[in-house]
């Protein structure tokens, strides 16, 4: 049986949407390979880089970064990067207390938006990159609406000092199952009409049509792409800004159109509490033949999908999807090698990374799509550039207030189970304006 080996929840989705799961043991001891014995010295002069991210060693990003350590250490005879995979949960919950600490890492993964980098930003516990951007020339790598995710203003995200850097990018779309449309002769939607069409065609024929997740990101992202296809960038600005309204014309019609989903079997009621491995596995082993999530997962299907053909499409007739740079490299504050940690963030945006990243299947932020040979990876960055040239990224629902990923995933779970889709946009409303307020 085929499995997910790693999801990650790029939330603030993820989707809150980065997750390294249970495999976590087996895949430091495959990446304990890249490290070098531990070595030490004392002072400024200190031979060791402490990298910590949460990324598969088998995923487009794992591969890219285990290359930028070799990378790194060929550049800087006589320093060893001493990495430590972590999870998404790790950091999440242990951040904060970790990085006020003489045992901050020199440089680590971390996740964008208000709630998180913008909050650490806040509270002095990250290194103002500003002046290394304009050293290095990391703002020309970076288009604006990349770039944004890196800056912070009072923990505001959007403008202000740079206090991380991604080297990646990502985006929802639909994945499908080639064999199971033709099996059902059903087409390949390119309108949204089309794909609920598709959706009652499957539901008639048994097979529910579309993978999915309650207990984690995946439901909630079906309901912010439901939302996002009444919705428009002003819409998506003001909602990340916390000017939104849970009662307006865009969530009512999610929230109701998702309730109607479950209810017609589109989306199994029993995915309530299953997690995003979960989903990824169902879509794997062919029992749905669609799954609605991010591009984190491109990498992740080709190495691991054998039995079927499968392929992307965009969300049909939306001109704004979930989506965003990709994680942040961030310093600490009490880093004790910076100089260090920008060298290694600089060589994870050199030509030969950001190639590699996008052959192995994600989303680079300055490849020469000339330079990516993968037919399938050229499709996955020229649809994000369809996206991202017209400023069809919303970015993710959890983002605007500290803990409403939580917040999201009971209300969907909610909605799931039956509970009206009024009370439980009554509850979102609740918490959004409390974490406004906060």
């Amino acid at each position: 049986m085929l499995m997910i080996k790693v999801l990650r929840k790029h939330t603030g989705i993820r989707a809150t949407a980065v997750r390294a799961l249970a495999a976590a043991a087996a895949l430091a001891t495959a990446a304990a390979g890249l490290t070098a014995c531990g070595s030490s010295s004392s002072g400024s002069s200190s031979k060791v880089l402490k990298l910590w991210y949460y990324e598969s060693a088998d995923s487009a990003m794992g591969i890219a970064w285990s290359q930028a350590v070799k990378d790194f250490e060929k550049s800087h005879p006589g320093v060893t990067a001493q990495f430590q995979l972590k999870t998404f949960e790790q950091l999440q919950k242990t951040a904060p207390m970790v990085l006020n600490s003489s045992g901050a890492p020199d440089v680590l993964e971390y996740n964008k938006g208000d709630a998180t980098a913008g909050l650490l930003s806040k509270q002095g516990l990250l290194t103002d990159l500003t002046p290394e951007v304009a050293t290095y020339g990391w703002d020309k790598k970076l288009a604006p609406n990349i770039a944004a995710t890196s800056r912070y203003s009072a923990g505001v995200m959007g403008s202000g000092p740079w206090y991380g850097i991604p080297d990646y990018a990502e985006y929802a779309m639909v994945y499908y199952n080639k064999d199971m449309f033709a099996r059902y002769g059903i087409a390949v939607p390119t309108t949204f009409d089309q794909f609920t069409a598709a959706l009652a065609a499957f539901a008639r024929a048994g097979v529910t049509p579309l993978a999915s997740a309650g207990a984690e990101y995946p439901a909630q992202q079906y309901l912010f792409d439901l939302a996002l296809t009444k919705a428009d960038p002003a819409w998506a600005a003001a909602y990340q800004k916390g000017s939104g309204d849970f009662h307006d014309a865009a969530w009512t019609y999610a929230a109701s159109t998702l309730a109607d989903w479950v209810a017609k079997g589109y989306i199994a009621k029993d995915t309530v509490s299953r997690t995003a491995t979960d989903m990824g596995n169902a879509f794997e082993q062919g029992k749905s033949p669609m799954m609605v999530s991010g591009s984190w997962w491109y990498g992740a299907f080709e190495n691991e999908i054998k039995n079927f053909s499968w392929d992307t499409f965009l969300w049909p007739s939306a001109t704004m999807v979930p989506g965003s740079g990709g994680n942040l490299w961030v310093v600490p504050a009490n880093s004790k090698n910076k100089q260090l940690a920008y060298d290694f963030i600089d060589i994870t945006l050199h030509k030969d990374i950001q190639d590699l990243i996008a052959n192995k299947g994600a989303v680079p932020v300055a490849a020469d799509p000339a330079d990516v040979t993968d037919p399938r990876a050229k499709e996955l960055i020229a649809n994000f550039q369809t996206v991202a040239g017209g400023n069809g990224l919303a970015y993710y629902p959890d983002w605007p207030v500290p803990g409403f990923y939580d917040t999201l995933v009971s209300a969907t779970q909610d909605l799931m189970n039956g509970k009206s889709p009024g009370s439980v946009l009554d509850s979102l409303e609740t918490s959004y304006k409390q974490g406004q307020a906060q």
